[in-house]
């Protein structure tokens, strides 16, 4: 068994190489391809530790950085050659200043790789929202890459019991849809829609809101989507490819009434989330899927939102404190594995299937397999 299936670190010593194994990008923009390469080692700031990462989960937002149709700079702009914010693995060098890690202890890096720590956002438990943040994969080197540096003061501790395989996907998928329920105002016993369900981010919305006491419902498309999505949680699933009219069996799954609360996690859904609500009053539309810059534009008349109480609300990448309660619910056996492993050498291809929409969960690569 690897050490990212059990979580083993074997020992509190590691001989630290040169060079190590990465998902480099190549002619970046919307022709992008990763390739396995051999990149330096980076040593660790006075502040930082380094990781020498088992599992990398593969994101939606990876590909979005690669491609660079957000409103954002492009990667090699910023020095970086990685994508990837999903990395779990454990500490294998620490800084001079660093008191508070050893050797041999679970680390895991988010989509944000650190924050200021002094503002308004960071002091009030919003560090997701924090302007000096520094996101993963597009301004710091991303988790495609085995060995990376991680500032102290922001790595995930992984606990016991809780496999690199699922904390992986926990630092941003899990994370993010915890926010997102958070930020929803959900109550217990609640319908709640996942569009794009089936997905890496949606299938962890749909395990915790099981877990929290809401109904789920997901709308997705293929037989493996609905397979995962009913195993996770979900009450129903309405395949949109097969449904003649999704919003009228989405409205028949939430009671004959419509949902509570849509979280939008397929941005190709945006047209169809307000539709989702149905006749309920007071229902909330939650915002994070992030599509290409320019192209979607989500509203509706605003006598809809008048006389059905209608809220739309965005929600971010989750906190450092949503990423430790996502971890100690999989710790209790609530955050199962949604994701497929694989070795190092079907990274290239696996993102490409993640950019084609072909993936239900998850995609985890795991770097100590080829």
């Amino acid at each position: 068994m690897s050490p990212a299936a059990n979580g083993a670190n074997g020992g509190a010593h590691f001989d630290v190489p040169k060079t190590c194994k990465a998902g480099v990008v190549v002619n970046e923009g919307q022709d992008f391809r990763v390739e396995v390469q051999d990149v330096p080692v980076p040593e660790p700031g006075p502040n930082d530790v380094l990781l020498k990462l088992n599992a990398t989960g593969l994101c939606m937002s990876d590909v979005h950085f690669m491609m660079n149709d957000w409103a954002v700079p492009k990667m090699s702009e910023c020095g970086v050659q990685c994508a990837g914010h999903e990395g779990a693995g454990v500490v294998v060098k620490v800084g001079a200043n660093v008191t508070n890690w050893k050797v041999g202890d679970r680390g895991g890096v988010k989509p944000l790789w650190d924050t200021c720590g002094s503002c308004e956002h960071c002091w009030d438990g919003r560090d997701n929202y924090c302007q000096g943040g520094v996101y993963t994969g597009l301004a710091a080197q991303g988790t495609y890459q085995q060995y990376i540096t991680s500032p102290a003061k922001y790595t995930s501790r992984i606990p016991s019991g809780v496999s690199d395989y699922i904390a992986g996907p926990i630092m941003c998928s899990a994370s993010t849809m915890h926010r997102a329920l958070l930020d929803s105002s959900t109550k217990p016993g609640q319908y709640i829609v996942f569009p794009g369900g089936g997905g890496g981010v949606g299938i962890q919305g749909v395990q915790l809101a099981k877990a929290m006491g809401f109904r789920p419902v997901v709308t997705d498309t293929g037989a493996a989507k609905r397979k995962l999505a009913l195993e996770m949680g979900a009450e129903s699933f309405i395949d949109f490819k097969e449904t003649e009219n999704v919003a009228e069996k989405v409205k028949e799954a939430c009671g004959g009434v419509g949902a509570h609360t849509v979280i939008v996690t397929g941005y190709q859904a945006y047209k169809d989330a307000i539709s989702f609500i149905g006749d309920r009053i007071g229902g909330t539309v939650v915002a994070v899927a992030l599509p290409p810059a320019g192209l979607i534009t989500l509203g509706a008349d605003p006598n809809h939102f008048a006389f059905k109480n209608l809220r739309i609300i965005g929600s971010l990448v989750g906190t450092m404190k949503d990423t430790a309660a996502c971890l100690e619910y999989a710790q209790r056996g609530l955050l199962h594995q949604i994701c497929e492993v694989r070795g190092l050498s079907a990274m290239p291809e696996s993102v490409q299937q993640l950019r084609r929409g072909e993936i239900a969960g998850r995609i985890v690569i795991d770097f100590n397999q080829k």
